[in-house]
Order: C-alpha cells, then sequence, then structure tokens
C-alpha cells in the first residue's frame, strides 16, 4: 500500500469519526421543558442566547462545539433544575445565538459568558462545560475567579496538548464538507437566525480548532475554586496529561494522610467523548454530590 493510499484512509477514518460523533451528539437531543426565562444578552458586540430553568445557587452551563443547550444539556436539566438555577448559554454561532465575524478566542467567550451574568444580575455562580465549553469555563476560571463558586469539567482540556495524537489529527483535517447532510446542520437550521451562515459558522469553528492552545499549567495551578474533572476512559482526553491536570488543583494525594483535597477527578469506564454525556443518571451523582 503506498503512501498516498494510507493518506486517504486516514483521512476516510478521520472523517467518518467526526460524522459519527456529530450525528450521535444530536440524534440523542432531549428537550428539556419550558424555561423560567428565556432571551438575548447584549455582551461584547453580541447578542448571546440563553435559557434558565428552576432556583437555587446559580449552575452555568456551557456546551461543547457546534452544539446547542438543547443537544447538549437536554437529559440533564430537568433534574439539575430541581436544586439550582440553571443558565445555559448558546456560544458565539451556535444554536439562537447569532453568527458573527468577531474573532473567537477563549478569553472573549469567556468574556461573553461574564456578560450574560451581568445581564442577568447574577454575581456568582458555578460553572459546567463539556469538551470546548469545558475549554471555556477553564478560562472563565482564570479570568473572573471572584465569580466563580465550583467549576465542573466534562471531557475537556485546558491544553491541546491535553487530547491524544489522533484527535490533534482529526482537528487538523477536519473541512466543513463533512458536515453536509449531517444531523448538525439540520439542527442548525430548525433554530439559527440566519441559516445562510452556516459554512462561515463552520469555517470559523474549524479555524479555531485547529488552532493551538494552552491556558498555562501555572494559571491552573492558581484556580482556587474546587473543580471537578469528569472523562470517559477512553474520550480522547490523555490521561497521564488529565492526573497532571489533578495534581495541578491539589489531587493525586494520599487519602488519610493529610486534609483531603477540594477537587475531585472521576474516570468513567467504558466511555468515550460523546457516550459520557449519555450517562445522566453517573452524572446526575457526580454534579449532586460535588455541588451539594
Amino acid at each position: 500500500m503506498n503512501n498516498r493510499t494510507n493518506i486517504k484512509n486516514l483521512f476516510n477514518i478521520i472523517r467518518l469519526i467526526i460524522i459519527i460523533m456529530l450525528t450521535a451528539a444530536t440524534t440523542h437531543a432531549q428537550q428539556p421543558g419550558s424555561p423560567a426565562d428565556s432571551g438575548y444578552a447584549p455582551v461584547n458586540g453580541i447578542k448571546v442566547y440563553y435559557k434558565v430553568y428552576g432556583q437555587g445557587q446559580p449552575l452555568v452551563l456551557l456546551h461543547g462545539a457546534f452544539m446547542t443547550i438543547d443537544g447538549n444539556w437536554g437529559k440533564l436539566i430537568p433534574e439539575l433544575s430541581k436544586n439550582h438555577k440553571v443558565i445555559a448559554l448558546e456560544l458565539q454561532g451556535h444554536g439562537h445565538t447569532p453568527y458573527s465575524d468577531r474573532k473567537l478566542s477563549h478569553a472573549t467567550l469567556a468574556g461573553d459568558v461574564a456578560g450574560v451574568m451581568d445581564y442577568l444580575h447574577i454575581d456568582s455562580a458555578d460553572v459546567a462545560g463539556y469538551s470546548f465549553g469545558g475549554a471555556i469555563a477553564y478560562q472563565f476560571a482564570i479570568q473572573h475567579p471572584r465569580r466563580l463558586k465550583k467549576l465542573v469539567i466534562i471531557s475537556a482540556t485546558y491544553k491541546s496538548e491535553g487530547w491524544l495524537p489522533q484527535v490533534n489529527a482529526a482537528f487538523k483535517q477536519m473541512k466543513p464538507e463533512f458536515f453536509d447532510q449531517s444531523p448538525m446542520h439540520a439542527a442548525y437550521n430548525a433554530v439559527a437566525p440566519d441559516t445562510t451562515k452556516w459554512i462561515p459558522f463552520l469555517q470559523q469553528m474549524i479555524a479555531s480548532a485547529q488552532q493551538p492552545f494552552n491556558l498555562g499549567d501555572a494559571n491552573i495551578a492558581n484556580i482556587t475554586a474546587p473543580v471537578l474533572i469528569i472523562a470517559g476512559d477512553n474520550d480522547g482526553l490523555d490521561k497521564l496529561g488529565l492526573i497532571k491536570t489533578y495534581q495541578l488543583l491539589g489531587g493525586n494525594v494520599v487519602a488519610g494522610f493529610g486534609p483531603a483535597p477540594a477537587s475531585q477527578l472521576a474516570i468513567v469506564p467504558g466511555q468515550g467523548h460523546v457516550s459520557l454525556m449519555e450517562q445522566t443518571a453517573t452524572l446526575l451523582n457526580y454534579f449532586n454530590g460535588f455541588l451539594k
């Protein structure tokens, strides 16, 4: 088999992986019911869509790349909102939030989160983020430490090297045409305020995914809020790197030899990057135990 054939096979495998992940992410979307409040918050030159459910300690939810509130959190919101005031956002260009040619960055999107909190008169909150949203949640913890109570990170990393090489290779090969006729495109068309922005949105997100990033070990070590890290055992994260992250947060110590760390690490067996979000009962158990 020649080198050209190997490259073509690798390209097809990566494309198939992306399609499977996107299909799974949208096929299992669930409507969480009618929100107590919803609308657009004008922040940093754009309008960010939000939904609010329940009462109690505020909990901000940040979705993964190319996803929507319902697609990412639909199964969890009904339970989480029993004990929390859940504020779910749709980040720049996602879902109901209009596309903007404003440059994407972790700092800008974390600023948007703070802006929505300002708009809703929320001084501080617990924050949970999945995948792309988890990276934004890390940035929020660094950028707005006084506004953070507790942090939940699901299948996410604060630096490109936190992913296994195969994942970073998939990011480099990602192209807009991979999304043609995908459930993700159908979900976008269902709620986007301007469906003609589909291709520019994809190009913007893909360019962001292909740009290496590192929020800094020192910045992670300086997070004072308790952090719960949840990962699938085969979710694409480098588990050796994940242990180092947990160490930066004060974990990986001998229980009983001193004070227990405020942060926690949960590795869920038999789960990948998408299937992890389908383990509703397991995730709720971790959420409730950590946020109580």
